[in-house]
């Protein structure tokens, strides 16, 4: 009995000890967070203003203006890089989901793509520059669009296998013994099943690349004016950052901090929705 009660103290102190690290750990991530989250509002808060989404054209040292050029293209690049990846991903998830599975091809393809995820995004950059910029002898937003769908895609391919993979296999037994070909069993059962869960990563890999500055400077660049020409390099949010932070300008400054609270709140929002989609998913498949 006491051997009992001095090996039940012994754990609880052992629980004790690693929940006290674990959640000390968890404060000292937070800590780091938060203030980076007050830095950016204290900073941030003054820069905006009706001319940050009114004025195009970046201004000379000393006067207003705004980013309205570099918001522009930051949507479409992103928005194309999006539309680019999205099926690619969603397609290769669902090979590793419903077909390929445990293949040789399938566990090649779950290699390479957990290489992508881990990839420095300056090094897919690079590696468009040579294979587009290189070749066409001029930057454009199609280069720092395909940048972004290169990044996109292995988070959309991980989230669609992970998200059919919890699809249980009884509804699609149920629907091939109706009769139901296979493409129809994945397009009609696991795709539904699935839905929000998808649509989840797809919008956790616009929030990935909303961000991206490394691979744009090396495709995309910067154009200081409003372009709408995507075979011409174009104006985007985190460039014009990077360039305005490094100016000795206190305008163009305060026109970066504004540029970073866009992107903070645009991928706090995509992150929410994101996690309540995921919620809902989840409360459906129960």
């Amino acid at each position: 009995m006491a051997a009992s009660s001095a090996l039940y103290a012994r754990r609880r102190a052992t629980n004790a000890i690693c929940l006290g690290i674990s959640t000390a750990a968890a404060l000292f991530g937070l800590l780091w967070l938060a203030w980076i989250l007050v830095t950016l509002l204290r900073n941030e808060l003054g820069a905006i203003g009706p001319g940050l989404f009114a004025d195009s054209t970046p201004p000379p040292p000393g006067d207003g203006g705004g980013l309205l050029n570099a918001i522009y293209g930051s949507l479409v690049m992103t928005g194309v890089g999006t539309l680019i990846g999205t099926p690619v991903g969603i397609l290769a998830g669902t090979y590793l989901a419903e077909y390929g599975k445990s293949g040789r091809l399938a566990e090649a393809v779950r290699f390479v793509n957990d290489i992508l995820l881990s990839a420095p995004s300056i090094v897919i950059g690079l590696f468009v520059y040579e294979i587009m910029v290189a070749r066409m002898g001029h930057f454009s937003a199609w280069a720092g669009s395909v940048a972004l769908a290169i990044i996109a895609v292995p988070v959309v391919i991980r989230t669609t296998e992970d998200m059919l993979r919890l699809v249980p296999d009884s509804l699609r037994e149920a629907a091939a013994a109706l009769g139901a070909p296979r493409w129809k069993v994945v397009t009609l059962i696991s795709y539904r099943a699935a839905r929000n869960g998808i649509v989840t990563g797809v919008l956790l890999a616009v929030a990935r690349i909303s961000g991206e500055t490394a691979p744009l400077l090396f495709t995309a660049l910067n154009n200081q004016f409003w372009s709408t020409d995507m075979n011409a390099p174009m104006a985007n949010l985190p460039v014009v950052i990077f360039q305005f932070a490094l100016s000795p300008y206190d305008g163009w400054q305060t026109l970066a901090w504004g540029g970073a609270l866009l992107i903070t709140v645009t991928i706090l929002l995509l992150n929410i929705i994101a996690r309540t989609l995921s919620a809902l998913g989840g409360r459906d498949r129960s």
